[in-house]
């Protein structure tokens, strides 16, 4: 970029800090009387600063405190192949219609402008932007601009391998891509697809094709990943990686818990426990990560501290959303639409002096943590793709009314089970007395109360209620032949080829009563082991999935949902369970979602036996099911 006279960028920041703009609203001079202190205040500033820094950068990028924002990220698509629960629920979400977003010759009439500004890097962003089919064109048309020296993109790799080759040609120089674990089940757990090897192979292709570092950013949430610091990290001791732990951070459907988050310090205290020669490297200028190395790896490792310690002090970046409303903070709900501006024939000064009121009304900080959270901002999709956690770390999808999955209330302990929310309506969980339901023995069920009722409950509730009965509704009453059973009495399977293919939907529980040692360490994630919930969810989703091959007469059934959820009762020290089975066919789901709750419960009992070997397990039972040829199920 030529220089320019510093007069000229004088008179640019007077034109351009003297008025005010709503978002997305024409700009308005200020024709009678003097600025705003705020306005004046920040034009000293700036003015302060082009004095003590004689450097040729615009004006126009130029915000009150001196930061000079010479890096763009563009969002190429709001769309995405994948379903990350952190990131958007799983219909997806409302997106912008076509006509609403930006062009490709708008993206890069808007690029061109930035970068004649003092923009020198550019990164790529979605949505997924390896899904918007004019991609590769778009970064061989941006690698023409002169004075453009990096040009990223940040990808969820599903789609890289097959690209990078082409994007590489096309003048591609930095690669981000977003991975949240190691473990291919809880991969398709998380984004709700799948394509763990898909991603790995972009990665390695990165690699081979030269790009080093190759940063992988890996969103740290507690009670789903963090568990694995240790083995991303490991990770960079052959391969050219910069595994970059990013602090959860809040946005429009996530649930952000300040729980969830996993600080920095707190992140680096567990690695160095496991490497203390862990050492610190020198920081660059506007660099958002604190970048550390092991002596004798070969990659290296960085944190993106945006909550716990933020660096806005250095920030120089700017967004441009897929719809053309550009950006000043990440954390910051105030938006202008270039769009808007563009379509209307705004000339180039126009789009710069608005560009500049919008820069020079950049805060010098984002709010704290807990102010993030309450405020109204873009889901993360919609402003471009960090893949980062969903209510858990993830959040639960909106989900109807008629849903026989829905729940209710709110959780008491953070963790991967915070997607179950607390109380399943028409359930058996947190009733008063929530005991006096579960009939966990005939044969002295009173041996269950002493030590799980408080003081304040009625010890005499396990001793005198009886289970409550099952009360089937439809056409057909319960068969009193066994149907597994042929004429002769021998083992048989059903055949169930003749019978139409409904709708069928199952729900059933478990109950984990712990004792108060096992129970404490499960609800603050302290077992040795891991976390207990975490582990059981995926055990009991797999499980569900897996009941053809556990029960010999069962038929396969191709599941088409799975929810396995657990809740804790700290009253009396258990672990509720629910699991809840969805598949269309001839034949019911309701061993799947047994199945599913009774595994669950088994591996939440594995998780803790090297604690406490008085640990009960009871009330597997079928809470309902619909859909069947004998009518629907409820159990009351």
């Amino acid at each position: 970029m030529a220089a320019r006279p510093v007069s000229r960028m004088l008179q640019r920041v007077l034109r351009s800090s003297v008025r005010s703009c709503s978002s997305g609203a024409p700009v308005t001079q200020h024709h009678h009387g003097e600025p705003s202190r705020t306005a004046a205040e920040g034009l000293s500033r700036r003015r302060q600063f082009l004095r003590e820094h004689g450097a040729p950068f615009s004006a126009f990028l130029t915000d009150s405190f001196g930061r000079q924002h010479s890096y763009l990220r563009i969002s190429l698509t709001e769309k995405c192949n994948l379903r990350c629960q952190y990131c958007m629920p799983e219909e997806g979400v409302p997106l912008t219609p076509k006509a609403d977003l930006l062009t490709t010759e708008e993206i890069l009439t808007l690029a061109r402008l930035f970068v004649k500004e003092g923009v020198d890097k550019i990164r790529l962003t979605g949505g997924e932007p390896l899904i918007r089919p004019d991609v590769v064109d778009i970064v061989a048309q941006l690698h023409q601009l002169e004075g453009l020296r990096t040009i990223g993109i940040t990808t969820n790799g599903i789609n890289l391998a097959r690209l990078l080759p082409q994007l590489q040609k096309a003048g591609l120089s930095a690669i981000n891509i977003s991975l949240d674990t190691l473990v291919p089940a809880k991969f398709e757990f998380i984004v709700r697809r799948k394509g763990f090897h898909k991603v790995m192979e972009g990665i390695y292709k990165a690699i081979e094709l030269g790009y080093s570092p190759v940063k992988v950013n890996c969103v740290v949430m507690r009670g789903l990943n963090e568990d694995e610091l240790l083995d991303f990290v490991a990770l960079t001791e052959g391969l050219p990686l910069d595994v970059r732990f990013i602090e959860y951070m809040p946005f429009d459907g996530n649930r952000w818990n300040f729980k969830k988050l996993v600080s920095y310090k707190e992140m680096l205290d567990t690695l160095r426990q496991r490497w203390p020669e862990l050492e610190k490297l020198p920081e660059e200028e506007s660099s958002t990560a604190k970048t550390f190395k092991i002596p004798g790896f070969r990659g290296q490792l960085s944190f993106i501290t945006s909550m716990s310690e933020h660096f806005c002090g250095t920030c120089n970046r700017l967004r441009i959303t897929a719809d053309g409303n550009l950006k000043v903070c990440l954390f910051g709900n105030s938006e202008v639409s270039l769009r808007d501006h563009l379509r209307a024939g705004a000339s180039e000064e126009e789009l710069l002096r608005i560009v500049g009121a919008a820069v020079g009304r950049k805060k010098r900080q984002h709010a704290g943590m807990f102010s993030i959270a309450q405020m109204k901002n873009r889901p993360m999709i919609l402003i471009e793709l960090l893949l980062m956690l969903q209510d858990s770390p993830p959040a639960i999808p909106s989900i109807s009314s008629q849903d026989p999955f829905q729940i209710q209330g709110i959780r008491h302990r953070v963790s991967f089970s915070n997607q179950m929310g607390t109380l399943w309506k028409g359930g058996w969980l947190l009733r008063t007395p929530v005991l006096a339901q579960w009939r966990l023995g005939s044969g002295c069920p009173q041996r269950h109360c002493s030590s799980h009722l408080d003081s304040n409950a009625n010890p005499k509730c396990l001793s005198s209620v009886s289970q409550a009965p099952a009360t089937p509704s439809g056409p057909l009453p319960p068969s009193d032949q066994l149907t597994h059973v042929d004429t002769e009495g021998r083992a048989a399977m059903v055949d169930v080829g003749r019978k139409p293919d409904t709708e069928r939907v199952a729900v059933a529980s478990a109950v984990v009563l712990l004792g108060p040692v096992a129970f404490r360490l499960v609800r603050e994630n302290q077992l040795k082991k891991g976390d207990a919930l975490v582990v059981a969810q995926l055990a009991g989703v797999q499980a569900a999935k897996l009941t053809s091959q556990l029960i010999p007469l069962c038929h396969h059934v191709a599941l088409s949902h799975v929810h396995v959820r657990l809740e804790l009762d700290s009253t009396h020290h258990a672990v509720g369970i629910q699991a809840s089975c969805r598949a269309r066919g001839p034949t019911g789901v309701e061993m799947e979602a047994l199945t599913a709750a009774a595994v669950a419960a088994l591996t939440v009992y594995d998780m803790c036996k090297g604690v406490s070997r008085d640990i009960v397990l009871g009330e597997i039972k079928l809470l309902s099911k619909t859909g069947g040829q004998r009518g629907d199920f409820q159990r009351t």
